[in-house]
Parts: C-alpha cells; structure tokens; sequence
C-alpha cells in the first residue's frame, strides 16, 4: 500500500477495542531475552518528500549501463499496460484465494495462467506457480522419484550444463532426503549434453533424470534423443525450459515420448530485473501424475445455479493437510508475479511472443558475429544456440569484463568459477531490447578493451 494510513488515535481506539492499552502487550507471551529491543541503527523517520528524493539518490547509484547479462535472468520490454493492470488494488493487494465466494478473480486469473503454461509447454496440466526456477527444479526433481514407483533409488541424473545455481539450489533441497544428484558431462565442441555419457548408467537404477532446452550456455540440446532413452527404460524426464525459448522450439509435451514434468523460470513473462526477485516458478504435468504436483491448482466449475466459477481443486500442500503427507513444504503462488505474467501472455498472444523470441535470436546471432570477429575473441561451441552464447578470450576474462563495467557496459557473466575447463570464457546474452547499435558499442569497446590491456 501507498502509505500507513492509521493515526496514533487510530491505534488507541483499536487498542481500547480489544482490552489492551498497548501494542507490546501483544507479544507479552515472548520472553524477554528473546526480544530485540528498541533498534539502535534505525535512522530517523522521512517524510514523504524526503523518502522518494532518498529512494531515487539511491536508484541513481546502480546507473543505466548497456547490460549483455543473461545465465537466467533477462530483460524483456514489458508493455506499459502490463503493471498498470497488476498494480491496481484488487490484484495488488490480492494474497490468497481461500474463500472461493470471494476471490474470484484471483482465481480466475490463476486459471488462466494455467491453461496458458500448460499450452505453451504441451503439457496436460499446471499448478498455481512457486517461489522462483531454481526451487521449482528442486521440487520436480522430488516429484519425479514419486512418479516413478519401480526405482528404488534416489539416483537423479543432471547434466553438467544445466545452470549451476540450480544445480546447487537442487542439491540443498534434496540431499536431507537421500539424493544423489550426478553429473553428467557436455561435449566440449558442441556444448550439448554427451549422449554417449548415458551409457555408462545403462541398466543402473535410475530415478529421474533432468534435461535444460535451451541449456546454460544458451545451446540446444537433442531433446528428443534425452527423452527417448530415458523414456524407453522407464525413467521420469524432467524438463528445465525458457518460456521465451517455447515461443520457438517443440515443446517438452511433444519430445519424442514426451517429458513428464516441466518447470522453468518465469520472469522472462512480464517481470522486471528487480535486483534479482521476487520471480516466480512454473511448473506442468501430465495428468495422470496431478496428485504428485506440489502447490496447489484453480478449476474451473459448476455453482448449484449451473453458473461457471472458480475453485481450489487440488491443494497438496501442508498447509491444507498433514504435514507428513504434503507433497511440499516450501512451495507457494506467487500471486501478483502470476497476475503479470498472464497479462503480458495475454497482451502478447501467440504471435507476439513468437516474434519476441525470433528477435531475441536474430540478436544473439548478431551479437556473436560481431564480437567474433574480434581478434582474441572465439566461439566456445558450435551447436545452435538461443537468448545466449559462450565467448572465449585469449587473456584472462576478468579484467576485461572489469573494464567494460568502468565504461558502463555489462558484457557477460564469468564463466571460470562454474566452468574451469573453459577456460577464459564469458556468457554473453542479447535479447530483442538489444539494438544493432548496442551490439557494436560493445564490439568497439571489447576491442579496445583487448587492446588496452594487450599495449599494457
């Protein structure tokens, strides 16, 4: 909300109305030495006008540089009408849809949501939305060892290329449960998940195993030939996808036999940057696995006057019901990142999204002829590629990318903490924001960035 609207009055009459004479006693029940006392680094109170003249002191630190920065998060021109919707009051201030009677209009729109996720990813059913990718990839990974009831394993195969925050993220939620989350390697020319690298788990117990189209490095993986030998042994596929990227490729419903779970990350659909949150997680199913989809999930249905309405029609989590047969505990509906996500769908339909995604390749091709032709600058991989691209330096990428950033330009993400074997490699990302003229300001300044450095 705009602004705290209750005067010291107010607070006394609602304080009287309740049989206390102050807001302390309401945490009278806390023992003292667990109370933290008054603060003793909080500055002194603004006023309205002091407050937004700090807030833009403080926006104007971060600058406007000219940002290449992809590996997850990436800027999209977001229609005007997109936050204007979703800021207004009744979806701003929207929390949870418990009392169907009189929420239907946040159910309604998480409906929508959902039939659009499960279209865009060919997948029979979707859930209401989780905290961000990262936990999402997480929970498909839990929930595809419920799927597959024959393995007695906690086996998850993860390709090396899959993004390594959520790698990490994946390892933390799971490992208190007994998994064992192994790596499988990428070609080093093609940047692809190594299909000759499954042969080594032939025959073994194998609980799930995770796919990422497009994957970190922006290359396109063989879906198909992935989800086919996984499929043939009867192990669960769980698909890590771009909702961008959708716009473009066949669908993880449609891989050859086809995923079984799908999640991704969905700022891509309407959020901000926002200095790194709050994003949101998809998540789709095929509908004979719906009870093992953690969240919760909006239908559409009958009221006793036969007039259509909204309802929670499947809540598995323990808020809802025991906590020992929750599916999850830590998933959620990220409500008014949802809210945004299904207008900007909405406002883009099909085609729009189609053309955004065609634009955000035409400029990653772009990007990489122009800086490849470069002298010390090379392509790490020859497979396609989509949103991004890894480049290799001749010299250590640190510093180069350090002196970009003085000249307020954002070039890449360093890749030698993650991927060692690399090398001297940075990924770099262009969507359709990135203009031709954006492409060689940071061509003219990598080159003389290199040279810089090479006279020194």
């Amino acid at each position: 909300m705009a602004f705290i609207p209750h005067t010291p009055e107010d607070v006394a009459e609602m304080l009287a109305a309740i049989g206390v004479t102050s807001v302390e006693q309401l945490f009278e029940e806390i023992p003292a030495a667990l109370r933290a006392g008054t603060p003793t680094s909080v500055p002194e109170a603004l006023n309205e006008m002091e407050v937004g003249r700090l807030m833009l002191e403080r926006a104007s630190v971060d600058g406007l540089p000219l940002s290449f920065l992809g590996a997850g998060a990436y800027e999209h021109h977001i229609p005007a009408a997109v936050w204007a919707i979703a800021t207004r009051g009744e979806f701003y201030s929207a929390y949870t849809p418990y009392q169907a009677e009189a929420s239907q209009g946040t159910l309604q729109t998480i409906y929508e949501f959902q039939t659009m996720i499960a279209n865009l990813t060919g997948m029979a059913v979707a859930n209401a939305s989780l905290y961000d990718g990262a936990s999402a990839f997480a929970e498909a990974l839990l929930m595809a060892a419920r799927i597959h009831r024959k393995s007695s394993s906690l086996r998850v195969l993860v390709p090396r290329a899959v993004h390594p925050y959520y790698r990490d993220a994946a390892r933390a939620i799971t490992r208190q449960q007994g998994f064992e989350l192994e790596e499988i390697a990428y070609e080093s020319a093609s940047g692809r998940t190594a299909l000759a690298a499954l042969a080594a788990h032939e025959g073994h117990d194998i609980a799930a195993i995770a796919i990422q189209q497009p994957n970190f490095f922006g290359v396109l993986e063989d879906a198909d030939a992935v989800s086919e030998w996984a499929r043939s042994r009867g192990i669960p596929v769980v698909a890590l996808v771009n909702p961008t990227a959708l716009a473009l490729l066949k669908p993880p419903g449609a891989w050859r036999g086809g995923a079984d779970v799908v999640v991704g990350e969905g700022q891509p659909l309407g959020v901000p940057l926002c200095s790194g949150g709050p994003y949101f997680g998809f998540m789709a199913t095929r509908l004979e696995h719906v009870r093992q989809m953690p969240g919760r999930i909006v239908g559409r249905t009958l009221d006793l006057a036969g007039q259509p309405g909204f309802t929670l029609t499947l809540q598995a989590r323990e808020q809802h019901i025991r906590r020992g047969r929750a599916t999850s505990n830590i998933c959620t509906n990220q409500g008014l990142m949802v809210t945004a996500a299904t207008v900007y769908l909405s406002l883009m339909g099909a085609r729009g999204l189609e053309r955004v995604a065609t634009a955000c390749h035409a400029r990653t091709r772009e990007l990489i002829a122009a800086l490849t032709r470069i002298d010390g600058v090379r392509a790490a991989f020859t497979g396609p590629c989509f949103h991004e691209c890894v480049l290799q330096l001749d010299r250590p990428v640190g510093p180069v990318l350090a002196r970009l950033a003085e000249r307020d330009i954002l070039a890449g993400v360093d890749l030698t903490p993650h991927y060692p074997e690399l090398g001297s490699a940075f990924l770099a990302c262009a969507t359709e924001t990135k203009t031709s003229a954006d492409i060689r300001a940071l061509a003219f300044a990598l080159r003389d960035a290199l040279q810089t450095q090479h006279a020194a």
